[in-house]
Order: structure tokens, then C-alpha cells, then sequence
């Protein structure tokens, strides 16, 4: 019987990677509901954690969420991509062993000691370079074809490698640099480039066949404007500069809001699993227009007015990327299980939860209001009452064998 299920889960890549992936979004956001409502004394004392609990989410969002889906999802689409071969159970299965442990000493790290983290950081490294491994051999084997979007996806990949190196090195050191390095590389030459390439080149896939009637453009130079601008941006902010940042936020929207109009995006929300994606990156432009105004205050007080907050970065990671990542990681579930690719009302509403999680969190650090804390803790609840009936309604599926009888 045992056999049998380990069978089926490492049947295939997304398998294993969604199954951690499911379980860091319910862990991710359960350790800092934990950490608000003590800080804020809503539960007990204040917890000591093993390092400043913000630079703990930082890592946790970044290095210990998205790269489970990520891989995932591009193990699984890379060979077809490219029509190559599928990678084989002796590349992604390691990975993902890895992955885990790093992800699950991170936590151990956190409660008992510094000094667990350094090894499951490197634990993490070692996964996440299996996984690049795994990755590129798919590019080196498979013939000559247009490989701009997967080989854009692999060096940004590559970048969160060394974000999270150097997320390694600040433990070691404790020079701040390096976690500054780690954590706007991350997030300016890791996440959005990922996304922001991936959405470029499935979303329009995905609504030209649910709506074949639809003419569908793909127009390169707002994929091009995109990683241009985020990598800009992300030079501008380890250069000190992000007063200046908002001659490369303001392309970065426009290209994001072209494209969200040129995908027709108001005719896909009547389908719940194509309209989400529409939506998550809809949230892309609004996130940059945040920080384009965000920063040209800034430039016009000289550096003396700092309006915002976290405001913008919560509209890009949990309006964009978390949204993307549930209405991918849905999509592949389904399709790659053999399942209907129809969502029910519970699914739809937590779809619908994610932009309330998003809205508040943003809202949070924009409204001039006392007690904020509310809002920050709101938005996690929603957060954790949004995944969890989605990881009881989908984590099974991982271990079981396809509802069609297929291999895979």
C-alpha cells in the first residue's frame, strides 16, 4: 500500500513539488500569524525567533513558498515547451526531498536555534540546484526551437540561487548587505521575471482556447519592457536610489496594462479558472503604478516623504504572484490528474478570498488609520482560510493515481 502511494507521487514533478508547496502555504502564513497576534500581545508575549522575524518572512515568502510551484510547474511544461523528454523521478524527486528538508529545518531553525539555519539553507541550495540541473539538461537536449521564454525563466532561476547564497552569507556574517542583496534580487530578478515570463507566455495560450472566437495578441516588447524595468529596478534599490525607480515602475505599467488589455481580460471572468490568472496579472500594473507614485514622491520631497509602505510590494506579491501561483497550480492539478478543469463554488470563493487578502494588506499600509495590526492580521486569516480547504481538496489528488487511468 505504501509502495503504491510513493508510487503515484513521484509519478510526476508537480506531484511532489505541489504537495510542499500546499504545506508551505499553510506554514508560511501560520508561523507569522503567530508572530503578529504575540507581538502585538492579541496571545501571549512577544516570541524571540532565532532572527528578526522580518527577514524571516522575507525569506519564507520569496525562497520558501514560490519555488515549490515554480518547479512544479516548469518540470512538468519545459519538455513539452520544447518537446523534449519528460525529466526523470531521479532528478525532481531528490529536489524535492531537499526542498523539504531545508524548508522544514528552516522552522526548526527558527524555533530552537541560529545555528540550523545555515544547514538547512544549504540544504535548500542543493535542492534548488538539482532542480537547475533537471531544468537545463531539458534545454541542452531538446532541438533547436524558440527557447527565449524558458532560457529567460532558467537564468532567472538562477538569480534566486544566488539570492538565496546570499541570504547564506548574511547568517554567516551578519553584514546586511547581503540580506538586502537577497531580498530585492529576489523579488526584482528572481519572482517577477519568472512570472512576468511565464504569464507572457501561457496566459494568452490558455484564453485562445477557452475562447477560440478571441483574437489573442502576444506582442514581445511588453515582455522585453517588463524584465528590463524589474531588473532596473531592483539595481536602482541596491544602489540606494528608489527615488529614482519610477523611470523603469512606470514602463513596467504600462506594458502590464497594455497586455491586460490586449488579453481581453474582461471577457475571460465568466471562466473562473482562466479569469483568475487575468486577474492576478492585472494586479501587476496596479502593484507598479503603486510604486511609480510611491517612488516620485519620494523624488519630489528628496527623499524626505515616504508614502506607502509595504503597500506596493503585498499588491505585487500576494495580488500578482499568489494569485497567478493558485490559478496555475489549480490549472495543473486538474489537468494533470485527469480531473474535470472546472472549479466549484467553495474553489471560486477562495479565488475570490485571495483579492479580500490582498485588498486588506494593501489597504493596511495606504488608509491613515490607528491599530492597522487589524488589517495585517485579517489579511493573513483570510490567507489561511483561503489555502487550507484548497490543501484539503487537493493534496490527496497528489497521491493518488490519475482519475483516468493515464500514467503521469
Amino acid at each position: 500500500m505504501i509502495a503504491k502511494l510513493w508510487t503515484n507521487f513521484t509519478a510526476a514533478p508537480h506531484r511532489v513539488m505541489f504537495f510542499g508547496g500546499a504545506l508551505q502555504t499553510i506554514a508560511v502564513m501560520g508561523w507569522w500569524l503567530i508572530e503578529l497576534v504575540t507581538r502585538y500581545g492579541m496571545a501571549g508575549h512577544p516570541l524571540v525567533w532565532s532572527i528578526a522575524p522580518g527577514a524571516a518572512h522575507a525569506y519564507l515568502m520569496i525562497y520558501g513558498l514560490f519555488p515549490f510551484f515554480m518547479f512544479g510547474f516548469l518540470m512538468t511544461t519545459y519538455p513539452r515547451w520544447m518537446n523534449g523528454k519528460e525529466i526523470p523521478a531521479q532528478r525532481y524527486v531528490p529536489a524535492f526531498l531537499l526542498l523539504m528538508l531545508g524548508a522544514i529545518g528552516f522552522y526548526v531553525g527558527l524555533f530552537i536555534g541560529h545555528n540550523i539555519l545555515p544547514i538547512a539553507i544549504a540544504g535548500t541550495l542543493l535542492g534548488w540546484g538539482v532542480a537547475l540541473y533537471a531544468l537545463l539538461r531539458v534545454l541542452l537536449d531538446t532541438p533547436p526551437s524558440d527557447k527565449r521564454h524558458p532560457q529567460i525563466i532558467f537564468a532567472a532561476l538562477s538569480m534566486g540561487w544566488c539570492g538565496l547564497l546570499a541570504f547564506l552569507i548574511w547568517l554567516l556574517s551578519d553584514n546586511t548587505a547581503w540580506l538586502r542583496f537577497a531580498t530585492q534580487a529576489g523579488v526584482w530578478l528572481f519572482l517577477l521575471p519568472v512570472f512576468a515570463s511565464v504569464t507572457h507566455r501561457m496566459i494568452p495560450f490558455f484564453t485562445g482556447s477557452a475562447l477560440p472566437h478571441l483574437h489573442v495578441d502576444r506582442p514581445d516588447w511588453p515582455w522585453w519592457v517588463m524584465l528590463a524595468s524589474s531588473v532596473a529596478h531592483g539595481l536602482l534599490q541596491l544602489a540606494g536610489a528608489p527615488a529614482w525607480s519610477w523611470l523603469c515602475d512606470t514602463p513596467l505599467a504600462v506594458a502590464a496594462f497594455y497586455l491586460t488589455h490586449a488579453w481581453g481580460s474582461r471577457r475571460t471572468l465568466h471562466i473562473p479558472l482562466l479569469g483568475v490568472l487575468h486577474i492576478g496579472f492585472a494586479w501587476l500594473g496596479i502593484a507598479m503604478l503603486l510604486f511609480s507614485v510611491q517612488s516620485f514622491v519620494l523624488f519630489i520631497s528628496h527623499g524626505t516623504a515616504l508614502i506607502w509602505g509595504l503597500a506596493p510590494l503585498h499588491a505585487l506579491t500576494i495580488g500578482c504572484f499568489a494569485t497567478i501561483l493558485i490559478g496555475m497550480a489549480t490549472r495543473v492539478t486538474l489537468g494533470h490528474s485527469g480531473l474535470p478543469m472546472k472549479v466549484d463554488m467553495p474553489i471560486k470563493l477562495m479565488f475570490a478570498g485571495m483579492q479580500l487578502a490582498a485588498l486588506l494588506r494593501v489597504l493596511a499600509d495606504i488608509l491613515p488609520i490607528q491599530g492597522r495590526y487589524w488589517l495585517y492580521i485579517a489579511a493573513t486569516i483570510i490567507w489561511l482560510a483561503c489555502f487550507s480547504p484548497w490543501l484539503l481538496r487537493y493534496l490527496p489528488v497528489y497521491w493518488r493515481a490519475r482519475a483516468d487511468g493515464r500514467p503521469g
